[in-house]
């Protein structure tokens, strides 16, 4: 890692604002695709807001999703009953990839790091959605936080 990167993915992708961006282009592709938008069938304009806060948090930025948003259990509960398939979760990774190349600063190491996180979230995401709603999922802990050299402990 070079000594002049931000200290943060947060503040290397560009904030919030970058992420709320991120997010909607990402959407509009997901909507629109005949594999995913039935994932999305309850899809409201609120969730692009909730998971640019979920990412700023991830990043390193503000603790907006656990201060109001339920925190890491929330999510986590959001994905029961989904049934994610793999086929599903590879073409979300597809389209994500494409928004972080349409929306994220050029910068490779910045963009494999974002697309490292998606990887490893989107597979407990699919795991997570193969149990039932209201599934006990124990207590997950505090929020992952992502860095330049991945997951921190």
């Amino acid at each position: 890692m070079s000594d002049q990167r931000p200290a943060t993915l947060f503040e290397a992708v560009g904030g919030t604002d970058a992420l709320r961006r991120l997010s909607r282009t990402f959407y509009d592709g997901v909507l629109a695709d005949p594999l995913l938008a039935p994932v999305f069938a309850d899809f409201t304009a609120t969730h692009i807001e909730h998971v640019a806060v979920w990412l700023a948090e991830v990043f390193g930025g503000p603790t907006a999703f656990t201060d109001e948003l339920g925190g890491h259990q929330a999510l986590l509960r959001a994905h029961l009953g989904l049934a994610i398939t793999e086929e599903q979760r590879l073409r979300w990774m597809e389209l994500m990839a494409e928004a972080v190349r349409r929306e994220l600063p050029d910068d490779a190491e910045l963009r494999r790091r974002v697309l490292d996180y998606f990887d490893w979230g989107t597979r407990i995401a699919e795991d997570v959605s193969a149990s039932p709603a209201g599934t006990d999922l124990g207590e997950p802990g505090p929020i992952p936080h992502w860095g330049w050299e991945g997951l921190e402990k």
